[in-house]
Parts: C-alpha cells; structure tokens; sequence
C-alpha cells in the first residue's frame, strides 16, 4: 500500500486542526453567549437584603432535616404516614386547619389498591376566593439516575426532590396567620407524584395526587374559587437558578402569574429567578392548569446542582448536605410578598 503524498497528509492535519478549533470556538461562544444572556437578564434586580427577608434560613433548613430524618416518604408506606402526621401537628399548632383527602391508587408493581392522600392545609378558611400553593410529599421509591449501579436500589431520601418543598411551606406556615390578603390560602401536598418503579416499562403513571384532585375540583366543585396556583419543585439547590418553566409562560393565563412572580423576585433583589425561559417539565401543574382549569406556574430548578457537572436527581446525594436553607426561604420570601401585592 502507498503512503499518501506529503501535501494529503498536510492537509489532513490542517483540517484535523481546524475542525478542532471550530469545535473548542462553538463551546466557548455557547458557554460566554450563556453568561452574557443570564448577566442581561439579571440587570434590573435590585440588591439583596437578607435582613429584610421575614423567612428564617436556618429553621427551613432544621424543617428539612427533621423531614428527611423519617427516610424515604413512599406513597402508601409508613413513612409517608409518618410525614402526614409530622405535618398535621405542625401546621394545626400555627393555626391552620388540616385535613387529607384520601384516594386508592393501582401500586405499579404488586397491582394491588394502595392508599393515597393528599394533604391540604386552609388558611383564614372563611374566604371564598382562595390561592393555592402546592409540592409533591412523596419520595421516588428508588435512586434510579445512581451513576454507582451497586447503589441503584438503595433507599432514595429525596431531599431537594420532594422534601424541599415541604420544607418551604413549613417555614411560610409560620407567617400565614397574619397574612393580609384578599384571599384565603391553601397549600396542597400532592400524592403520587412519582410512585414509579420503572421508568424504562412506561408502565408507572405520575402525578397521581394532582390529576386526582383536579378531577374532584371540576366534578364536585367546592364552595371557594382558585384564582391562581403556584407549584414548587426542587428549590433546594445550593446553587440555586430558577428560570421560567416553558408551559408556565407559553399558556395565556398563567404567563402573567410568572410575569408577576420573577417582577417580584426582582424588586426584592433574589437574582436566582432568571428571568430567561427554559426547561419544557411534565410536573402537577399540568392537571392543575388543563384539567381544574386553575392558572398554575410550575417554579423548580431543573439543574440540580447546576447544567455542568454531576446531576443530583433522583441519585443517592439528593440528601439535605447539599441543601440550603437559605434558597428554600429566598423563594418562599417571593411568594410570600407575592401573595401580599396580589389583588
């Protein structure tokens, strides 16, 4: 076999090299054009004052701890029961008045009836037009993104994915009470968001808690009316950056609720909600907004701990080490001045 000519081989070489640089020009361009984008975006936010900020960092984060403690928060196991009754007591010592509504569910595996509850928890329950703030309770019965395959069925605590949220109505419990508003509040716990064993069969459905509860809304209508609804997921993140969920702002009736939520953020100088659209996410707020016909927003950091590096989600670190207080209580500290300004 001959050797190519000297002038081939240079050639090859100048095109190896060219199409590396083009590479290396395209990621750089990509990573500079991100920060440029996230830094405009960010240019009307005023400064942070953490002493203005009524929610207390360190007793959100004791909240989570305390949930996490009980372990996994399955549907239909004992320590879901055990979270349920945790948050009973909490929520009827601050005033609020608590019930479950209670649901059977087919379980994925067994094929047996499992039963289900959400939690509800009515603030000054006298009022007719009501708000309501939501996060699903439940735990992922297992790790099943664990890049360590010896781990993939160790038991998954689900601190950011599911107690976080928790952990935020927790601490705005504490401030409901005196609440000035001209609605009533609920927070919802949602049942069932991811009873799911196996993702690869598509066998396991979600959101059993909210389409459940959407479903009852519509045919046996309650005597108040949800004007707006908020959905959180996944607020927990050190590395806290919340942009606008693409469902969220592409409905009509809800993209002005976002526009409020981030205009909010904003004046209260919370630069963790990034006012850039991204992630398109399946969560409760779907059967909220198309079935119960409630404008709900899905707020969630879908990049836990961030785009770049290794993903927490649905591994055995999503445990409340890497965690914080502190962005549980900056986006409960929104939505609490939200809920004062809203009209």
């Amino acid at each position: 076999m001959n050797n190519p000519p000297p002038k081939l081989n240079q050639r090859v070489r100048w095109s190896t090299v060219i199409g590396i640089a083009v590479v290396v020009l395209g990621i750089v361009i990509f990573v500079w054009g991100e920060a440029i984008q996230l830094a405009w975006s960010q240019r009307a936010v005023a400064p942070f004052s953490a002493a203005k900020m009524p929610l207390q960092s360190e007793r959100a984060y004791a909240y989570l701890k305390e949930v996490c403690a009980i372990g996994p928060r399955i549907s239909g196991t004992p320590g879901m029961l055990k979270q349920q009754e945790l948050l009973k007591n909490h929520f009827e010592k601050l005033g609020a008045k608590v019930s479950l509504q209670e649901f059977d569910a087919r379980h994925p595996e067994t094929g047996q009836r499992v039963r289900l509850a959400n939690q509800i928890v009515q603030w000054h329950p006298e009022k007719r037009d009501r708000i309501l703030l939501c996060c699903h309770y439940d735990t992922r019965p297992y790790p099943d993104r664990e890049p360590d395959p010896r781990k993939v069925r160790d038991p998954f605590i689900g601190a950011n994915d599911g107690g976080s949220g928790v952990a935020m109505l927790m601490e705005l419990g504490n401030h409901m009470a005196g609440l000035r508003s001209k609605y009533g509040v609920d927070f919802v716990f949602f049942d069932g968001e991811e009873l799911v064993y196996d993702d690869n069969l598509r066998r396991d459905p979600y959101f059993l808690g909210s389409e459940y509860f959407a479903r009852d809304y519509v045919t046996n209508p309650p005597a108040h009316k949800y004007r707006w609804g908020v959905l959180v997921d996944m607020i927990g993140d050190k590395q806290l950056t919340i942009y606008r969920e693409v469902n969220s702002m592409a409905w009509t009736d809800t993209r002005p609720l976002v526009l409020e939520l981030w205009k909010t953020a904003a004046a209260l100088g919370v630069k963790e909600f990034v006012n850039v659209t991204r992630h398109e996410i399946r969560d409760d707020h779907l059967a909220l907004r198309n079935v119960a016909k409630i404008p709900t927003c899905d707020i969630i950091d879908f990049e836990y701990p961030n785009a770049r590096g290794p993903n927490y989600w649905h591994t055995t670190q999503d445990v409340p080490e890497n965690c914080s207080g502190e962005s549980i209580c900056k986006v409960g500290y929104v939505i609490f001045e939200w809920l004062k300004l809203t009209k």
